[in-house]
């Protein structure tokens, strides 16, 4: 298995498919396994990189708190292991926060940035509604299974098959994290903001949310567009927090539209895709 040594921690890698870079970067204390349905769509038009952010999936556990800039400094890490100098970068939730950090730290290295479901942290940022943020504290209590029953009304639209929900908590229950891990994550999230500095983002940017995300409201989809020069907003109807499950197709074709986009004839042949739920 491939992995990298940085800034005190061992941190997995891999590669899947051909063609121009795009990097995955996955949320809170989920391994890079959940990109078990976007992956695929991408890996057969684009090389796709993932790794699990530390202290999570097959990375190192080191002692807390993780920085948002320093998670990004694992990107990097990364990169420069797969030999890449620049990629599209995809973040997803927490991943979009490190999205954000990497994008305004390694700009060079950033060929466009697809910003998912996140938050530019600070004062402006859109709260969680109350229950949201009670069941965030109260998964110490819980046990990772009940956890992740708990999260599901606030991460999944209400017409999403509960099959599918099954599907995604399956591939997370043999990396459910350790609580010292979570924590960690955690507080890297309190501490940061970007939303001061996105104006220095000069990468072509496509911000994508769920609009019935309850866990991080689309509201702050909405500032990170208007503050991102030339971003591009869509919203997903019918999709919460973890869009790419809720509305996995309509999901897809924006997002490939944008990387056909950036990419000019590479990739422009988003094709059909085929499901594969697999780490």
């Amino acid at each position: 298995m491939p992995f990298v040594d940085n800034q005190g921690a061992r941190i997995y890698w891999d590669e899947k498919g051909h063609g121009t870079p795009v990097l995955l970067i996955m949320g809170l204390s989920y391994p890079s396994c959940m990109w078990h349905r976007t992956r695929p769509a991408l890996a057969a038009h684009y090389q796709t990189v993932a790794f699990d952010n530390r202290g999570v999936g097959r990375s190192e556990v080191p002692l807390g708190p993780y920085p948002i800039a320093l998670m990004a400094s694992d990107v990097a890490a990364v990169l420069d292991a797969v030999g890449v100098e620049s990629a599209h970068v995809f973040g997803v939730s927490m991943g979009g926060m490190i999205a954000q950090e990497f994008a305004l730290q390694y700009p060079v290295r950033v060929r466009s940035l697809i910003l998912g479901c996140t938050a530019a942290g600070g004062p402006t940022a859109v709260r969680a509604e109350p229950e949201a943020i009670q069941m965030l504290k109260g998964r110490e209590k819980m046990s990772p299974e009940q956890a992740a029953e708990a999260a599901v009304p606030f991460i999944y639209d209400p017409t999403t098959p509960r099959e599918r929900i099954d599907e995604d908590i399956a591939i997370r229950r043999p990396w459910f994290p350790r609580p010292e891990a979570y924590t960690a994550q955690l507080q890297g999230i309190l501490a940061w903001e970007a939303y001061s500095r996105l104006s220095g983002i000069a990468a072509p940017t496509l911000v994508i949310h769920g609009e019935s995300d309850r866990l991080v409201p689309p509201g702050n989809a909405k500032l990170i567009a208007e503050r991102i020069p030339g971003a591009k907003l869509v919203m997903i109807p019918h999709a919460s927090h973890l869009f790419l499950t809720d509305q996995t197709e309509v999901s897809h074709h924006a997002i490939l539209q944008f990387l056909n986009e950036q990419a000019g004839s590479a990739g422009s042949d988003a094709g059909s895709e085929k499901e594969k739920v697999s780490c």
